[in-house]
């Protein structure tokens, strides 16, 4: 564990460190926009966070390949993993700078998760009924769709300052619990790709949130947003590698279930988004990729909450949903409970405070 601790203080040193020089160079090759209706920003800001991330993990990787125990988890997987990494952030980083169409965007992201297959890290089985081993057809086409909806719910969380940033943070740190504590308590091997990936994320995110929390002096961007979610996902799928599932014990089956469903569990708020995004775009006729402003970000910040107090809602949201979702697979569902109606209750304290403070509207009788 202290190895892994030591990767996280690594990468947000590093991040820190270089979200500065990243922030200057994109202002120099103009990675920026001009300031649209629907940005919450009042300033030119530069993009590319997410180069600066990316840097942060590649020396990252090159110090921590030397620990006794980190250091085992860099192989196949792994380095494929960054190769991944490194594709979409260039893929990113030139969305950024010359706002690249959808389709190009969504076949970079097909293209990244091709490059996952190459390495070895694809889904390999489903919990229906049981245990239901995929064919490798099957399990490389859902690897490329499981990898690209993860990408694109964190693409569209990135709306608020901090935001993405916080709630990847808060994803990552619950998955590294789980990947971490299922190692100990099945008797898996603790150095692999999942811990070190995620530990690397949560140091990512930590040192960048900074530079981005309200007001922001830099954007993570597609190059981060993208990179963020590629990582994220290609951790679940590499948990799923190196879990034996007839291994584990009936009495701990739940805990044989959750690498897959984990990411769509703790990132229920990115996804949520993502899916009325869609449905409401749709049903006005419009491309479900067109921008609008009517994100959950926006509702909240529509009801009175400051940007601050809209970004930490939402952090309260998404650890209510990942932190419970930990904890149910491996101690009793009523201690999950306990942590979700705890977690939940200090967004609704905060939600029911803006609107005590609100000004009452006056209505006329006519």
């Amino acid at each position: 564990m202290r190895e892994y601790l030591l990767t996280v203080l690594i990468a947000a040193a590093l991040t820190y460190l270089l979200t500065p020089i990243i922030r200057s160079l994109a202002m120099r090759s103009g990675a920026y926009i001009d300031i649209r209706d629907r940005d919450m920003h009042a300033s030119i800001t530069p993009r590319w966070g997410g180069v600066a991330m990316w840097a942060a993990m590649s020396l990252t990787f090159l110090i921590v390949n030397h620990l006794p125990l980190v250091g085992k988890s860099f192989g196949r997987e792994a380095q494929g993993i960054f190769l991944a990494g490194t594709f979409i952030m260039v893929l990113g980083m030139l969305d950024d700078r010359f706002d690249l169409d959808s389709i190009t965007k969504f076949a970079g992201q097909a293209l990244a998760g091709g490059i996952l297959l190459l390495h070895g890290v694809q889904i390999l089985w489903l919990p229906i009924n049981g245990i239901l081993t995929l064919p490798a057809n099957i399990g490389q086409i859902l690897t490329v769709i499981f990898v690209m909806t993860v990408i694109n719910a964190v693409n569209f969380i990135d709306g608020l300052d901090g935001l993405a940033t916080g709630i990847v943070a808060i994803c990552a740190s619950a998955f590294f619990i789980f990947s971490y504590v299922l190692a100990v308590v099945n008797g898996f091997n603790r150095a692999g790709a999942p811990s070190l990936i995620t530990a690397v994320v949560i140091g990512m995110c930590l040192g960048f949130l900074p530079h981005n929390f309200h007001p922001a002096k830099i954007f993570m961007g597609d190059s981060g947003a993208m990179l963020l979610g590629l990582l994220l996902a290609a951790s679940a799928i590499t948990l799923t590698g190196q879990i034996d599932v007839n291994a584990i014990s009936d009495s701990r089956s739940r805990s044989a279930l959750l690498p897959l469903l984990l990411p769509f569990t703790i990132m229920a708020i990115p996804l949520l988004d993502l899916i009325l995004a869609i449905v409401r775009r749709v049903r006005a006729g419009r491309s479900p990729f067109a921008s609008d402003r009517e994100h959950l970000h926006h509702r909240l910040l529509d009801l009175g909450n400051s940007h601050r107090r809209t970004t930490f809602i939402l952090y309260l949201w998404a650890a209510t949903f990942a932190f419970p979702t930990v904890i149910a697979a491996f101690a009793p569902l009523w201690m999950a409970l306990v942590v979700a109606l705890a977690i939940g209750s200090g967004s609704l304290i905060l939600i029911a405070d803006t609107l005590r403070k609100a000004p009452k509207k006056e209505v006329s009788v006519v």
